[in-house]
C-alpha cells in the first residue's frame, strides 16, 4: 500500500509518502499501535484539541511562537527560520534529555504539527537520526481534523442509537452507568462535554472542553462500538451547555429507538437535590443560575423562586423547578424532536439506589430493541 499511488479521504489522487511519513485517514487501532503519540505544537494549540492520547512535547512554547511569528511579518522568513532553529533545537534537546531519554531502540512515535511541516518535520527527522522509528503525520493536525469532522458525518449512519428518555431528575445518566457496567454501548454525551445539560449543569470549577475536543472524543468513543450491538444515549437537544451536538448524530439519536425511565416526583428531587449539591452549598450562584431563566418566565415566580434559596428549602424549590420549568420543557422538546417517543417501553425506576439503577438497566436490556420502522 505504501508503495503505489493512494487516493486521499477527499478522494485526491496522491503520490507515495516519503519514508517516515504516515497519511490520513487513520483509525483509532492504527494510532494505538505508536508506543507515543506527540505533539510539536504549543501548549495552547494542543490545549484546543489533539488527537486521542497524544502528549504535548512543543517545538516552539507559546511566547516562542508569537516571537517567530512576529519576525516572520515584521522583518522577513529568513530572520524568523533562524531564530526559530535555535528554539526548536533547545527544545528538541530538552524532550529528548528528560523525557526521552530512557526510551528503547524499539520506541514507535508519531509527531504532528499543525499543518505536517517543518515543527513535526524537524522533531521527526532529529529521532530519526538517532535510530528510532519515528512517524511525522502528513497534513498534521489541520488534516486530521478534516478527517474527524468528515467521519462524524458517516459514523453515526452505521448505529442503532436508543435514547434515554425521561424528564429531568429522573436519573438517566445514573442509568446510562449501570448500562455501562453491564456492557452495553453507551455514548455518554454530557460526560464527554463535562455538563449536565440545562442552565443548571455546569460542573463545579470544570469548564467545558472545546468544540473541536468534544468532536474528538465523540469520534474516539465511536471508534471503538459495534455496528451490529445497539448504542445507547441520553436523549438530548443540539446543545449540551455550550457545545453542539453533531448533526449526524443528533439525527441517528432523534429517529432512533426509545425507552423511557419513570421515576415518581419524590425520587426525582432527591436525585437533583444529590446532584445539584455544589449549587445548594452557594446561594449567590443558584440565583444567578435562576435569573437565567427570566425571559422565560414572569419576575414574580423568579422571585419566589429566589425567596425559596433564601430559606435554604431546597426540596420546594426544586419541585417548583420541575413543575413550572422542567417538565414543561421536556415535554416541548421530546414530542417535537424524537420521532418515536410515543412508541417508548417505559421502564419504572423503584429506588434511587445502585441496586434501583442496575435493575432497570437489566430491564432495558432484556427489551427487543430494533432500528424503529
Amino acid at each position: 500500500m505504501m508503495g503505489r499511488d493512494t487516493e486521499d479521504f477527499s478522494g485526491t489522487t496522491r503520490f507515495p509518502p516519503k519514508p517516515g511519513t504516515i497519511r490520513l485517514p487513520l483509525a483509532l487501532d492504527a494510532l494505538r499501535t505508536y508506543d507515543t503519540i506527540i505533539d510539536a505544537r504549543s501548549h495552547a494549540e494542543w490545549a484546543q484539541d489533539h488527537l486521542p492520547g497524544a502528549e504535548s512535547f512543543p517545538v516552539l512554547t507559546n511566547e516562542e511562537r508569537v516571537i517567530v511569528g512576529t519576525l516572520y511579518k515584521q522583518t522577513s522568513g529568513f530572520a524568523a527560520k533562524k531564530v526559530g532553529a535555535a528554539m526548536v533545537a533547545r527544545n528538541i534537546a530538552r524532550h529528548l534529555e528528560e523525557a526521552f531519554h530512557d526510551k528503547p531502540k524499539s520506541w514507535r512515535p508519531l509527531i504532528y504539527c499543525w499543518r505536517g511541516g517543518s515543527r513535526s518535520g524537524a522533531f521527526t527527522h532529529v529521532l530519526r537520526q538517532i535510530g528510532w522509528d519515528a512517524a511525522q503525520l502528513e497534513g498534521g493536525y489541520k488534516r486530521w481534523r478534516t478527517q474527524v469532522v468528515g467521519d462524524l458525518g458517516r459514523m453515526p449512519a452505521a448505529f442503532t442509537f436508543v435514547a434515554v428518555c425521561g424528564r429531568t431528575g429522573s436519573g438517566k445518566s445514573r442509568l446510562l452507568e449501570a448500562l455501562t457496567h453491564l456492557g452495553a454501548q453507551v455514548l455518554d454525551l454530557e460526560g464527554l462535554a463535562e455538563h449536565k445539560g440545562s442552565v443548571l449543569g455546569d460542573l463545579p470549577n470544570q469548564p467545558q472542553p472545546t468544540q473541536k475536543q468534544f468532536e474528538t472524543r465523540l469520534w474516539q468513543t465511536l471508534s471503538t462500538f459495534d455496528p451490529t450491538q445497539a448504542v445507547f444515549v441520553e436523549a438530548e437537544s443540539k446543545k449540551i451547555g455550550l457545545l453542539r451536538i453533531p448533526d449526524a448524530i443528533i439525527k441517528g439519536m432523534w429517529e432512533g429507538q426509545c425507552v423511557e425511565l419513570m421515576t415518581s416526583k419524590p425520587l426525582r428531587v432527591e436525585l437533583l437535590c444529590d446532584d445539584y449539591v455544589h449549587l445548594i452549598g452557594d446561594p449567590e450562584l443558584l440565583c444567578f443560575k435562576i435569573d437565567c431563566l427570566r425571559a422565560l418566565h414572569s419576575n414574580e415566580r423568579i422571585a419566589t423562586w429566589h425567596s425559596l434559596v433564601d430559606k435554604g428549602d431546597w426540596k420546594t424549590l426544586v419541585a417548583a423547578l420541575l413543575e413550572s420549568h422542567y417538565d414543561p420543557a421536556y415535554d416541548r422538546s421530546m414530542f417535537r424532536n424524537y420521532r418515536h417517543i410515543g412508541q417508548s417501553s417505559q421502564i419504572e425506576l423503584a429506588a434511587v439506589s445502585d441496586d434501583g439503577f442496575r435493575a432497570a438497566a437489566n430491564r432495558i436490556l432484556s427489551l427487543s430493541l430494533h432500528p424503529p420502522g
